[in-house]
């Protein structure tokens, strides 16, 4: 029987960038004295996250939430109009939506990817519906191919939360290259962080000029033939009812620093995620969802499907590894639809959700982060085999 671990072990552990780099950073920008309104670090980050997701427009912002609320903003969607989306998500998801003065609409979600499912989609659009708000959780892919389809059919939106899937890719191609816009987050308990963060990625360059508008307040610059004549080059107007959703220099520059680690611990994740399979995937009561061979996997979690029965359950499995010091996560459980604020919505009724709740009761992500360590991970699965006996 497998020892109890002396220390807490967590589900997840920040990523740091190494100290003299960030450090060398900070300095620069301490001696700028220019700490945010999108200085000299804001701009290198959002030029080396082109480059390094390979893509085409991004903006930063100072957290997904806020980035996910102006991406929204942006796409001019009716107020009062229905967005769909699902249930088995974090909370910010609805929110951002309830937020922008729309309606969420949950669908149920596919069984292997624990994504949107697209017929869910099709049998939830009504004539007040104006966009889809898939997510790619634990970062699978949604079916991104047939949601394109419906959108084009019915005249949709798509804005995707890829919170979860920083540097995922379909056949070589980033997963920010489907959609309107694509929202990442680069929270300190994501594969990459800026500490606090996110962004926003669109293909459409149009977006660019409002979405950076309404990231800083909705100030629009303008240049007029008088003011020229003034010597005045620009003008400041408030165009539209922004939001500050800056990200200030000492994050972008923390993020920067960190862009150099992410090779390397996505190599030690797999190499722990192999562990996880080799040791738990015998055991006729876990499944192991995999990514499909076409998808990078950006090893943002490690989630078990526990098959309950008398003896086993996924419960019981949370309850005796936290006994181990051992902290795993129900996640995503409760259902956003089983919040107080959105369990009276028609599409709350657990009859149109049965996979959705399926899943978020059986769900168990482990502990993942590259200092875990193989040996720590092996033990893990000793202490969940112990359970089972």
């Amino acid at each position: 029987m497998a020892d109890k671990f002396e220390e807490s072990i967590y589900i997840t552990k920040p990523l740091s960038p190494k100290k003299d780099d960030i450090f060398k950073l900070w300095e620069e920008v301490m001696d700028s004295g220019w700490f945010t309104n999108m200085g000299k670090q804001h701009n290198l980050f959002e030029k080396e996250l082109l480059e390094y997701l390979k893509i085409e427009n991004i903006s930063i912002f100072n957290n997904g939430t806020i980035a996910l609320i102006v991406a929204l903003k942006a796409l001019n969607l009716p107020l009062g109009s229905e967005v769909i989306t699902t249930p088995f998500t974090f909370a910010a998801t609805p929110h951002t939506i309830s937020w922008n003065g729309l309606k969420p609409v949950f669908a149920d979600i596919d069984l292997d990817t624990m994504t949107l499912s697209p017929k869910a989609i099709e049998k939830a659009i009504t004539l007040n519906t104006s966009a889809i708000l898939p997510v790619h959780v634990y970062g699978f892919p949604c079916d991104v191919e047939a949601i394109d389809k419906i959108a084009k059919k019915h005249n949709l939106k798509v804005i995707y939360d890829a919170a979860h899937a920083f540097t995922t890719e379909i056949d070589g191609r980033s997963i920010c290259d489907w959609g309107n816009i694509t929202m990442l987050s680069f929270h300190a308990t994501k594969l990459f962080n800026s500490i606090e963060g996110g962004a926003l990625v669109y293909s459409d360059k149009k977006f660019g000029n409002k979405i950076y508008e309404l990231r800083n307040f909705g100030i629009k610059r303008i240049e007029t033939e008088e003011d020229i004549k003034q010597g005045i080059k620009t003008r400041d107007i408030i165009s539209d009812v922004g939001i500050n959703g800056k990200m200030n220099e000492f994050q972008a520059a923390w993020g920067r620093a960190l862009l150099n680690e992410i090779k390397f611990e996505q190599n030690k994740l797999r190499e722990i995620a192999n562990v996880y399979v080799e040791h738990l995937s015998c055991m006729n009561e876990i499944y192991i969802p995999t990514i499909p061979k076409n998808i990078s996997n950006s090893y943002q979690y490690f989630p078990i499907i526990v098959r309950q029965n008398d003896k086993f359950s996924r419960d019981n499995l949370y309850d005796e590894l936290l006994k181990n010091n051992v902290y795993s996560r129900k996640y995503f459980y409760p259902l956003c639809s089983d919040f107080e604020c959105y369990k009276s919505l028609p599409s709350s009724n657990p009859l149109n959700l049965s996979v959705a709740h399926k899943i978020s009761n059986n769900v168990l992500c482990l502990p993942f982060y590259s200092n875990l360590g193989i040996e720590k991970a092996k033990k893990i699965c000793d202490i969940v085999k112990d359970i089972k006996k």
